[in-house]
């Protein structure tokens, strides 16, 4: 760690760092100070010369404020043990922010093997190289903070409103909840076998710029400007906690400055709004009817979701900002700019 402008400075690993969330929290850490080393396989899960955009996006504004030396970028897999052991050989890593994964519940019901060996594997190798675990034994006298990205997914059918963590997580809807639910688990054993401090934060519904296109939100939207159909699933009457970005981005940066010994906590906004009332936000914004369809409901779904955030209140100070209808706005602003070219 360095001093540098009144407060320790720390060199942080984040993973994922091309995509939406990790994009932003890139910017988030590297315009406040610390140096981030930046880890992601640009694959084509979606197009990846949107990540790349996304870069640009981070790398222009850090020059805007002079950090542009703040952040290093490095295309790598975290399946890739040899990648991941030489990043921590190379530099002095004070934090872990891991957020690359294969997300999307349906798309992990196709193809399982690949969820696991990603969310499961690649977040052992950054376990293994957190403690630096040679030949069984952990050689580091203390350890990186290691912030874990889960999801709301893990309830499952959770009959419990809102979500609290200490709900059974044990039955998981698909195999990506399944192995976001053991990325929580294996950190948890490093936490008991060799002291590492790991913190599970639990992603509530995320949209905002920079979106996934894959990502609810972002197909509304989109579908809207283009006038192609809106699924409209179970009659609009599907309740999610929509969590703007940089809200989340807030929790995280909180989880990476306040290490605990293990802990577990949601980060949402701590409401539901109908699928219905979202895509009525975006119409107001583009100024056009949805076309909607009605549609069943997805098997690995359910109905609602809603956080109970007043444990991350409690320990992170988490507070987060923005209501619907302005984060809304603020992503069809981003839409505007970045996709439409306007």
């Amino acid at each position: 760690m360095t001093e540098k402008g009144g407060r320790l400075s720390k060199t942080l690993l984040v993973t994922g760092a091309a995509g939406f969330i990790g994009s932003h929290t890139v910017q988030a850490l590297a315009t406040r100070g610390d140096r981030v080393v930046g880890l992601d396989n640009l694959n084509d899960y979606y197009d990846p010369s949107r990540k790349c955009a996304n870069l640009d996006e981070v790398r222009q504004t850090l020059a805007q404020n002079g950090s542009s030396e703040a952040f290093t970028f490095i295309q790598g897999d975290i399946r890739n043990r040899q990648t991941v052991e030489e990043i921590f050989s190379s530099h002095e890593i004070d934090g872990i922010v891991h957020l690359a994964a294969m997300a999307g519940v349906r798309v992990s019901i196709e193809n399982p093997h690949l969820y696991c060996d990603v969310n499961i594997n690649g977040t052992l190798h950054l376990l293994d190289a957190a403690v630096n675990r040679i030949g069984g034994r952990a050689r580091r006298s203390s350890f990186p903070t290691f912030v874990f990205a889960s999801t709301s997914s893990v309830y499952g059918n959770t009959q419990t409103i809102p979500f609290q963590e200490h709900d059974s997580c044990d039955r998981p809807l698909a195999p990506y909840a399944a192995s976001k639910r053991a990325g929580e688990l294996l950190g948890y054993s490093y936490h008991h076998v060799y002291g590492l401090p790991f913190t599970a934060v639990r992603f509530f519904t995320v949209y905002g710029p920079r979106g996934r296109p894959d990502m609810m939100a972002y197909k509304v939207l989109d579908n809207i400007f283009f006038g192609h159909e809106v699924p409209l699933y179970n009659s609009g009457n599907m309740y999610r906690d929509w969590t703007f970005v940089s809200d989340i981005v807030q929790g995280v940066v909180s989880a990476v400055d306040r290490p605990f010994g293990y802990e577990v906590m949601n980060l949402g906004r701590g409401e539901s709004v109908s699928l219905a009332e979202f895509v009525r936000a975006i119409e107001e914004c583009v100024g056009q009817k949805a076309n909607v369809v009605s549609a069943p409901m997805p098997e690995a779904d359910i109905v609602s979701t809603c956080a109970d955030i007043s444990k991350a209140r409690e320990l992170l100070g988490y507070e987060p900002q923005f209501a619907v209808h302005e984060g809304v706005r603020r992503f069809w602003a981003w839409y505007q700019e970045n996709v439409l070219g306007r």
